[in-house]
């Protein structure tokens, strides 16, 4: 994993407040949570947090770290195309590759984000922002050669990637295959008014170093900024 993904909470949390502009007290849905790092951060400030995400791995680790920083956080395990709330909260993000773009063997890169993004909508009270950070097809695009596209690593008609992952475990060696969907701009943002949201912003949004800035075409992600009217 990228050390760009599991630091700088404290600035990508104070750059999310300055954007949602929520008061503490306010609620959060962190789609696609992982191990809780900006869900946690968010608690400790005062915030309702309710993180989401597939992962019963993931979500014990978050557990454990909201347990350590003596933060209640309500945790749900679920798939983020699936989850359905009512209107009730004041902001939402879904950042660092969590559940947006993140593909089954099966799935339809459009429709899945679709239905994640359309779920957030709904659970969004009117006049909230929501922000949310994807990977960048441009940079996909300059990285990957024919011999990419020959072998199946990377799909140009579809933009998106397969990368084995290595990982250890107590009983050895494994690993998976990532199927996972890159992002233009204007692909970005016509999703997400499909979806019902206002688009505000599409800037450069890699993790560590998010700004209000011209998206880089080197750059591993992109960022949205988003409002449900």
């Amino acid at each position: 994993m990228c050390q760009c993904y599991v630091t700088n909470t404290v600035a990508e949390i104070d750059f999310v407040l300055e954007e949602t502009g929520i008061a503490p007290g306010s609620r959060v849905l962190d789609m696609g949570c992982g191990t809780g790092r900006h869900s946690v951060e968010l608690a400790r400030r005062g915030y309702r947090v309710t993180g989401v995400d597939l992962s019963a791995g993931m979500l014990a680790e978050a557990k454990k770290a909201a347990d350590e920083a003596g933060v209640e956080i309500e945790f749900i395990q679920c798939n983020a195309a699936e989850y359905r709330s009512e209107p009730v909260f004041d902001a939402a993000i879904c950042l660092c590759e969590g559940a947006f773009c993140l593909l089954g063997e099966d799935d339809d890169p459009s429709d899945r984000d679709l239905a994640i993004l359309r779920n957030i909508h709904a659970a969004l009270k009117p006049g909230s922002t929501f922000i949310l950070t994807a990977l960048s097809a441009l940079r996909m695009a300059r990285q990957h050669t024919p011999e990419d596209v020959e072998s199946g690593i990377f799909d140009p008609m579809t933009m998106t990637d397969r990368n084995t992952i290595e990982y250890d475990t107590p009983g050895g060696k494994r690993s998976f295959t990532s199927r996972e969907h890159g992002y233009v701009p204007t692909e970005l943002a016509f999703l997400a008014r499909t979806a019902g949201f206002q688009v505000v912003h599409i800037w450069g949004g890699t993790a560590g170093n998010w700004g209000r800035r011209p998206v880089d075409l080197d750059e591993m992600e992109i960022m949205l900024v988003a409002r449900k009217a």
